[in-house]
């Protein structure tokens, strides 16, 4: 694709991802589409919305119902950055708040893994991606480490090496045992984003991430369709195609190259799926065919699907930078 193409496909998505309503999770995640563009502006922008809808225990972005746990924790990266960007006290505020639910007040299972939803003991798969991120960007890498062991522990499957969806602590049973495409791709791009954040120095804490990542991104290469694509449930041809995942994915796998963690033998895999994913962006900057809002029971689109374009470019972009330049010092 020309650059000028891809500037102003990259233009709409932005665009079209500012226009859609957003929940937390959803704010957050956008925050960190803007954070990897190095849109400071925006970013500062949306974590002050974000502190805008804060409740009194401490929960960010919060819109509709209030019992989520985790998404509420996901634009505390965007918020822990707008306090080191300005120097203001809102975000500093804000941050030890937000710190202060998911530290201390936000509910557990019996081994301690923070639950998903207020008034249950449910885990879910997306929550790998919501507080960990969170806690790592808040100077608290030892904790985030944990909690991503404690959702591999209760969630992936020792047999397939997949993320089930929801575990449920009180039932001793999956409530939703399904290996969905999205929650994958949450546990997969969670770690990568983590790896990314938490220094060299720190070894013992990232070769606990790798033993998690890096057998996960091994067994999701085969649930990759011939046309970059995936199937809503990983494992059921049945479930409608989608293209989440692949973004999700693909993310996961360039970030990994573009800081040395990953062997550059993913690279034609996370680019076809880049080139299925960049085919579905309509005039409109919408990516199509993604896990749709607001159900995701159905092919759509969804403010996530929008960052998760962004993030893989940017992530793309930053790979392909380090391999230049390691081809140039050679």
């Amino acid at each position: 694709m020309e650059n000028t193409d891809k500037i102003r496909k990259i233009k709409a998505v932005k665009t079209a991802l500012l226009s859609m309503q957003r929940h937390s999770w959803e704010q957050g995640v956008t925050a960190h589409a803007f954070l990897d563009l190095g849109d400071r502006d925006m970013v500062i922008a949306l974590a002050r919305s974000a502190v805008l809808r804060q409740k009194e225990d401490g929960r960010t972005a919060v819109m509709g119902s209030d019992r989520a746990v985790t998404d509420p924790c996901a634009p505390g990266e965007a918020i822990a950055e707008a306090w080191r960007l300005t120097g203001d006290p809102v975000f500093h505020d804000a941050l030890n708040r937000l710190l202060d639910w998911a530290l201390c007040r936000a509910p557990r299972t019996s081994c301690g893994v923070v639950c998903h939803l207020i008034g249950t003991k449910q885990v879910w798969a997306d929550s790998c991606y919501m507080l960990p991120t969170f806690l790592a960007a808040a100077g608290h890498a030892q904790e985030a480490v944990e909690q991503m062991e404690g959702y591999h522990r209760l969630l992936c499957d020792p047999q397939t090496g997949l993320f089930h969806h929801i575990w449920d602590a009180e039932a001793g049973r999956f409530v939703r045992a399904d290996f969905w495409g999205g929650g994958n791709g949450w546990a997969a791009a969670s770690m990568a984003r983590l790896l990314h954040r938490i220094p060299a120095q720190e070894e013992k804490l990232r070769r606990r991430l790798l033993a998690m990542e890096l057998p996960l991104l091994k067994v999701l290469r085969g649930m990759v369709r011939e046309d970059g694509l995936s199937h809503d449930i990983l494992d059921r041809t049945d479930s409608f195609v989608e293209v989440n995942f692949s973004q999700m994915y693909a993310y996961a796998l360039f970030t990994g190259m573009a800081d040395g963690w990953l062997s550059p033998e993913y690279l034609p895999l996370a680019e076809k799926m880049r080139a299925a994913a960049n085919e579905k962006v309509d005039a409109y900057g919408f990516v199509q065919q993604v896990c749709g809002a607001p159900d995701f029971c159905r092919p759509g689109i969804s403010p996530e699907g929008q960052a998760f374009y962004l993030l893989m470019e940017t992530a793309a972009e930053r790979c392909h930078r380090q391999r230049r330049a390691s081809s140039v010092s050679e």
